[in-house]
């Protein structure tokens, strides 16, 4: 990953790098690493981010159909 800082502007290069690391899941990724996960927890966690993104897309789906 390369940022390109331009007129000394270090802010700007700042946050331009701390986007791209949170579109890339780099932040989540390091809050799930800072503690030992069980496999068992992992496939729980999983499952349950599986269900909720089911249902979101359920409930547009539904909100979708609804509308027209």
């Amino acid at each position: 990953m390369q940022i390109i800082v331009r007129d000394n502007n270090v802010d700007q290069a700042l946050r331009a790098l701390k986007k791209k690391l949170q579109r890339e899941g780099v932040y989540r990724e390091m809050k799930l690493r800072r503690h030992y996960e069980k496999p068992s927890e992992k496939r729980a966690r999983e499952k349950a981010a599986a269900i909720r993104r089911a249902r979101k897309m359920d409930r547009k789906r539904a909100e979708r159909d609804g509308a027209k």
